[in-house]
């Protein structure tokens, strides 16, 4: 199957109107990643070439969105709305150009597995010119049943069709197709509309095909590889069904998660074995973990690298460019945007550290902070290797710690600080014997006098 070529054509103009967006459905997203995305990725890993994508409503903003993750795939406008046979045909010009095999999928599936579609492939190279891919319920209520005669496909029938009998069918149509590029543009011409709507139906080339003597079969996938996605409601059950897979490839991987429903995932999540997730944690994409890494609970971290043996939070944020070197450890309510810590660095707590470098071994005291911004441009705060810096500090970018240096806690630094030596940045401290109690007594006379 591997030198078969094959083109995909992704239908991706459904309006979003039922989910209430001036977003394009196709473009809402599970795990970080937009639902069309994520067809495009199950069919590059079927194999599939060329891509052709059929848009309608928000054509420019989907063209536009697909070139982050499918830069060649070519856009085809479907500008009426007259079925899924007519949408096909829309990319009437690429399938001209003659592939062994044409998958057509829907941009709003994005829990299609790539078995299925490896399945409807595997069925053109083994003599089928139509395979359709189905699933099985045991509430096949709304949905096309799949009529077949021993092992072939006759017909896939909408249910306002059926008799009694076929409705008891429980093999239902789950929408994806695949067709041999040699019978397709002839099966696709050979649809009318010659229904209540007036549209041209994609699934109708089953009947044309069979009653023309080609073999068609139906292939079994899951439920998930069919649930289209329509609403809000329906894009969150996806996204349930997304984590909970993703969860148990991790923890199959050798990852321990101490409360798997608590944990969620980006896309492009990775994690290192023997590395522990506690309770509600959230990743956004661009995480990269380690092997042996510690994330505590109650974390959020996006576009991040935490390297082998680090330990991140409880209540930690990491931000995008943030870098947490080998053995380093980020602690309780502490934040990390753009910032590398150095093996053996610890940020234990309270603290942000924004365009930094805390250099090896290094210590932040609690409530540091990098003071990064000044209204227009951001600066770079340097803590070289084996720098000290008390608690309750601010560091005025930009301005550098020297390696060995101590930062005496409270200080407001702004001018860097030399290798080895001890820097304070705070007013000496004036005590008045006997001002404390005054100060009360003149309070409490004003307060009583309201």
């Amino acid at each position: 199957m591997s030198e078969r070529s094959c083109l995909s054509v992704i239908l991706a103009a459904g309006e979003g109107t039922r989910m209430k967006s001036a977003v394009p459905k196709v473009l809402h997203r599970i795990a970080g990643l937009e639902m069309l995305a994520h067809v495009t990725h199950a069919l590059e890993e079927a194999g599939s070439g060329d891509t052709a994508l059929v848009v309608g409503h928000g054509a420019d903003a989907v063209t536009e969105a697909a070139r982050a993750f499918a830069p060649h795939a070519e856009s085809f406008i479907q500008s009426e709305r007259l079925g899924t046979g007519h949408a096909v045909l829309a990319a009437r010009a690429a399938i001209a150009r003659g592939y062994d095999d044409i998958l057509v999928t829907f941009g709003d599936t994005p829990l299609i597995s790539v078995d299925a579609l490896r399945a409807m492939r595997d069925g053109l190279s083994t003599g089928a010119d139509v395979v359709v891919m189905g699933f099985r319920t045991d509430r096949p209520t709304g949905y096309g049943r799949l009529i077949e005669k021993g092992d072939a496909l006759v017909a896939i029938r909408e249910e306002k069709d059926c008799t009694d009998e076929e409705r008891r069918i429980t093999f239902c149509n789950g929408g994806a197709m695949a067709i041999a590029g040699a019978r397709a543009l002839a099966l696709l011409d050979a649809v009318g509309n010659d229904n209540a709507k007036g549209e041209y139906y994609l699934t109708d080339i089953v009947e044309i095909a069979a009653g023309q003597g080609m073999a068609v079969r139906a292939i079994e996938a899951g439920f998930e590889s069919a649930l289209g996605i329509n609403n809000r409601a329906e894009l969150a059950e996806a996204e349930v069904i997304w984590q909970r897979r993703r969860r148990r490839e991790v923890m199959l991987d050798g990852v321990t998660m101490i409360a798997p429903d608590t944990v969620f995932f980006a896309h492009d999540t990775r994690i290192g074995r023997d590395t522990v997730l506690e309770p509600n944690i959230f990743f956004g994409p661009g995480v990269s973990l380690g092997e042996g890494v510690i994330i505590h609970a109650n974390s959020h971290i996006e576009q991040a690298r935490v390297e082998d043996g680090a330990s991140v939070g409880p209540f930690a944020r990491l931000r995008p460019g943030a870098e947490i070197m080998q053995g380093a450890k980020i602690g309780n309510f502490v934040e990390i945007k753009k910032a590398r810590v150095e093996p053996g660095a610890k940020v234990p707590h309270l603290s942000y550290i924004g365009d930094a470098r805390i250099g090896a071994r290094a210590n932040i005291g609690a409530g540091t902070i990098t003071c990064n911004y000044d209204g227009f441009l951001k600066h770079f705060t340097d803590v070289e290797p084996g720098a000290f810096v008390g608690t309750n500090s601010s560091l005025v970018a930009p301005v550098t710690i020297g390696a060995g240096a101590y930062v005496a806690s409270g200080s407001v630094i702004t001018e860097s600080v030399p290798a080895d030596a001890l820097a304070f940045g705070r007013a000496r401290q004036s005590i008045r014997e006997g001002f404390g109690k005054r100060l009360r007594d003149r309070l409490a006379a004003l307060k009583a006098k309201k």
